[in-house]
């Protein structure tokens, strides 16, 4: 992807210095494999990974900050660190809306939508959905979707953020690097489920911001400090530009949040509202993050890690948005170039070389060793993310699509077709490389992220109708959701055909595509996806009780039935084991989904081959145990412990307001 720099040629002192920096940041990066693999292994001695709950759900042991530093980790993949440098090094601090703003909405998480959750016992989102509001076809849809998302988007945004980083610099074959990266990843995501990769999380998280704070401290001393940064980036232009074009000259909104709402890159109004719907979806119903936070003990421990995770989300605007600025104030002839030929020379993308902006910083500015640092810092980054999406795609594929496909499906198969799809997704990521690498970070990245905005909000209204407005029912969320993805695609259709011109071209875009900003659309299509939902519920039959209890906000309180009698045999009608409900169907005939109760003992040879694959992958042998006591999940709270969280709730959100008005 990346091309060198122009440099002269090394002297034999410079290769010989050259190979001692590589000697010395190799023994660093084997350092960090090490210690990702050790506690990758030792979590497999933690959780029961025999069970789905344990495998799935880390068997809902986790306390706060292992938690809290998963969601940091799983939100903060290698596209952070190149993508919000180079739109730091591009356009000012702009993008730091999109960390401030999920810094809000992960705690409307713990607080708000996470005691429905729990209540409700669920694994996945779109088993919440099929709990909510009955039927399947929400929730097949909602797995499909979910899992294209995952697989086409977040794994290449990742992929491509990374080799970006691996060639530029180490000039490493990318398709051994991320063969090797994702062998590694995948090995302890199958072995050890979500307990290993929450633990080997909170490792990345910890070297993430060890790296990354390094980096910026070397950065602002190179320089000159905080007043020579706010100084010299409106003066940060490339010597070569066209002088009849914008190309090459810094923002004069460069260091404010909310900008113009209609000329601007980021309109306010399209920051304050358009924004969250997206974020929301990200946060609040995103399989990714959600499922780390059911991982937790109870709802406190939960709180408790969306606590943490807002307040590391302060640091990316330290960590990555300013040394991106202070990069181009550094190189502005590679990082800002204004011409598309030079850029062509410098990175082999004509668009523009912002993403360097970060690769540039670690290669001028670290000494030895710490290079290999930051190198971990990007593996660390990459590696969390992709760890996160293969055990959440796992899951909605074996809870969602596979146990539809299968109704009687055993415990024992749920946690063997969960790994195996883990190895699917391990070769089609490999696949994958040809096309990341043939994008170079042009189209294929803006088609990302429209992929992102256009159709995040129908999924975002369609949960909140349902946690919060009982009246919700399953065809105003079903054609709530179908439609308004319609109308998202047809955008998204659009604004692929009409890419935003480069700074040398003309806008001849379409005006509904010209003066609608992708932010002002969220807005639109979210009343849209609103209108239909309220509509056709309104005109259609109410939702069953069994549909609201214990799954909306104002019922997640309620008592379980206890007893009902069906085909003259008195059986229970609705239970909850380890927060897992048990629903009767047919009959007599009851059926349990999730628990840890009924795994079969298969009929395996007692080999030492076989024994040993059994017991790496945590499905060792074991006999039925009794079915145990009803015990509903509980959302009781220590009184003590809550007034704490409480009030670290309302200091963090004084952080993120005074943060976002200062900057505004």
């Amino acid at each position: 992807v990346m091309t060198d720099f122009n440099s002269p040629s090394p002297t034999n002192e410079d290769k010989t210095l050259q190979n001692t920096l590589a000697t010395a940041d190799i023994v660093v990066l084997v350092a960090y494999f090490l210690v990702v693999m050790a506690v990758g292994l030792w979590s497999m001695w933690r959780t029961k990974r025999n069970t789905v709950d344990g495998y799935f759900l880390a068997g809902k042991n986790m306390t706060w900050w292992p938690v809290g530093a998963s969601l940091f980790a799983s939100n903060v993949g290698s596209g952070h660190f190149i993508g919000l440098a180079g739109s730091g090094a591009a356009s000012g601090i702009g993008a730091t809306a999109y960390e401030w703003n999920g810094m809000l909405m992960v705690l409307v998480l713990g607080w708000f939508f996470l005691p429905i959750y729990i209540a409700s016992g669920v694994t996945t989102m779109p088993e919440y959905l099929q709990r909510r509001f009955g039927g399947r076809r929400i929730q097949l849809f909602l797995a499909v979707l979910y899992l294209f998302i995952y697989i086409f988007t977040k794994i290449s945004v990742d992929m491509y953020a990374g080799a970006v980083f691996i060639q530029q610099a180490l000039r490493w074959n990318i398709y051994l690097a991320v063969v090797v990266l994702i062998a590694i990843t995948a090995f302890y995501t199958i072995a050890g489920g979500l307990a290993a990769v929450i633990y080997t999380d909170a490792v990345q998280t910890l070297i993430m911001l060890m790296g990354a704070l390094t980096l910026m401290a070397f950065s602002f001393v190179e320089v000159g400090g905080w007043q020579a940064l706010l100084d010299g980036y409106s003066s940060a232009v490339p010597s070569v530009r066209d002088p009849n074009t914008t190309c090459g000259i810094p923002r004069e909104d460069a260091f404010h949040l909310f900008r113009d709402p209609v000329t601007s890159d980021l309109p306010w109004p399209g920051v304050l509202l358009g924004m969250s719907l997206p974020s929301l979806w990200y946060w609040c119903s995103d399989q990714v993050i959600v499922q780390r936070s059911l991982a937790s003990k109870n709802l406190l421990h939960a709180k408790g890690g969306s606590l943490m995770a807002a307040y590391l989300k302060v640091l990316p605007f330290f960590m990555m948005v300013l040394p991106g600025m202070i990069s181009r104030i550094l190189y502005p002839d590679e990082v800002a170039c204004g011409d598309p030929d030079v850029c062509k020379e410098v990175c082999g993308n004509p668009v523009g070389c912002s993403d360097i902006a970060y690769a540039k910083l670690v290669m001028e500015l670290l000494p030895s060793g710490l290079r290999g640092l930051m190198m971990a810092v990007m593996l660390a980054a990459l590696m969390s993310s992709l760890t996160s999406i293969f055990n959440s795609s796992s899951t909605i594929f074996t809870m969602d699509l596979w146990r539809h496909l299968r109704p009687q499906v055993s415990e024992w198969e749920l946690m063997i077709v969960g790994r195996v799809f883990v190895l699917v997704l391990v070769v089609v990521s490999v696949l994958w490389i040809p096309l990341v690498q043939a994008s170079q970070g042009g189209q294929l990245f803006i088609y990302i992220q429209s992929i992102s905005i256009y159709l995040q909000p129908p999924v975002s209204v369609v949960f909140m109708a349902g946690c919060f407005w009982k009246r919700t029912n399953e065809k105003g969320a079903f054609w709530g959701l179908v439609l308004g993805l319609l109308v998202g695609c047809v955008r998204m259709v659009l604004d692929f055909v009409y890419p935003v011109p480069l700074c040398y071209e003309p806008d001849s875009r379409p005006d509904i595509i010209k003066y609608v900003h992708y932010l002002y659309f969220s807005i639109i299509l979210s009343t849209f996806t609103l209108v239909v939902v309220v509509g056709v519920s309104l005109a259609t039959e109410e939702p069953t009780p069994e549909q609201l209890s214990r799954l909306t906000w104002f019922s997640r309180f309620d008592q379980v039935p206890k007893m009902a009698k069906a085909a003259d045999t008195e059986v229970p009608a609705a239970l909850e084991i380890q927060g897992k409900q048990l629903y009767m169907d047919d009959g007599p005939k009851l059926i349990l989904y999730n628990s840890e109760f009924l795994s079969p003992d298969p009929s395996f040879n007692s080999s030492k081959l076989k024994t040993f694959f059994l017991w790496l992958c945590g499905m060792n042998k074991q006999k039925e145990a009794p079915l145990p006591q009803a015990n509903v999940s509980s959302l009781e709270e220590d009184p003590c412990m809550k007034r704490v969280v409480d009030a670290n709730l309302i200091v963090c959100i004084s952080v993120a307001v005074f943060l976002i008005s200062y900057w505004a």
